[in-house]
């Protein structure tokens, strides 16, 4: 869910600008978009945006000036508790708040955030969000957009072990294996293609763990073992490589329709080659994560796709199609012979 204005600013970076001026009294455009990950001209953008709700944000010219806000202004914001304050800083995805357990927290801040605006600002704030959807549940195609079975007894579990840096005792259960126990020291949470993961190691050796696979969480009293500060966008990186290139990773050549081209890229794990064939179709050399991932992609593709290699792909996909083929022959069988 976004909090959107006349000018499209997310409730996270307004909330956000607005406390780094208050805690640092004065700061430059360039300084706030250093912290705020933006651009120069996107911080102006938002500078604006507060002044129009309202907030008493003012210029001062000059070498050492910058963008400061009136004294004595405070924001109304002091009802957020910790979870709300968390989601408000996520709430750039909204399935992201959701992924970490902090779904509710984020539509109760969001809330407050709206009540703490000037009224006639709350209804052209309120109007505008009624008009902006994101992540819908469903595609153009109707298509649902699976949600995992997350409970959040266990999310608030691992949540707290994250913030606090504390071990984290976790009954997992992994693909094909039964649950069993475990402890580990946790680095971060991550969210990809909605679907939420734990950033961890264990007896100092990387660990990723599917949140939707954890069962039961216990936070503990002692302190993990973890690097003070993290980057979690490289250590995802990382392991997202190391995940690529081990394991049991299919490599197929495949002939695709140019305009089935991104359905095909799209699922893969990495694009290793590309190249344009005379009758307009494209050869792509992709990497899946393992066999069935190869066969359901390429399944999904039908006659728009053709596996060249490896040939137990070919084979695979055409013993699916005949199969398939020989259940509808049958039943058109049996209706010509009840209809004679």
């Amino acid at each position: 869910m976004y909090f959107c204005d006349g000018f499209g600013v997310r409730a996270d970076r307004l909330v956000s600008l607005v406390l780094l001026l208050r805690r640092h009294g004065r700061l430059s455009a360039t300084a706030l978009a250093r912290e705020l990950e933006v651009s120069t001209r996107t911080v102006l953008r938002d500078v604006e945006a507060l002044s129009a709700a309202g907030v008493p944000v003012y210029a001062e010219r000059g070498r050492h000036g910058g963008f400061a806000l009136l004294p004595g202004f405070r924001t109304e914001l002091t009802g957020l508790n910790h979870d709300e304050a968390l989601a408000l800083l996520i709430a750039g995805s909204r399935r992201g708040a959701q992924a970490f357990g902090l779904g509710s927290a984020l539509a109760s801040a969001m809330l407050k955030v709206v009540d703490a605006l000037p009224e006639n600002y709350r209804d052209t704030a309120t109007g505008a969000a009624q008009r902006l959807l994101v992540d819908p549940e469903t595609d153009l195609l109707a298509r649902q957009i699976t949600t995992e079975d997350l409970s959040d007894a266990v999310l608030a579990a691992v949540r707290r072990a994250v913030l606090a840096g504390h071990k984290l005792r976790i009954r997992y259960a992994a693909a094909g294996q039964g649950p069993r126990w475990r402890t580990v020291d946790p680095i971060g949470l991550v969210t990809a293609r909605e679907q939420g993961y734990l950033l961890a190691t264990r007896a100092g050796a990387d660990r990723t763990y599917r949140l939707s696979r954890i069962v039961a969480a216990e936070e503990l009293d002692e302190p993990a073992e973890r690097p003070e500060r993290v980057d979690l966008d490289r250590a995802w990186r990382e392991r997202s490589t190391r995940f690529r290139t081990g394991g049991n990773q299919v490599v197929a050549l495949v002939r695709v329709d140019p305009a089935r081209r991104d359905a095909l890229v799209g699922p893969a794990l990495a694009v290793l080659s590309e190249a344009g064939e005379a009758d307009g179709r494209v050869r792509i050399e992709v990497t899946f994560q393992d066999a069935r991932h190869a066969e359901w992609t390429l399944w999904q593709l039908g006659t728009h796709a053709e596996a060249l290699t490896p040939q137990w792909l070919r084979d695979a996909l055409r013993d699916r199609a005949a199969a398939i083929a020989a259940t509808y022959a049958e039943r058109a069988s049996i209706n010509r012979s009840g209809s004679r």
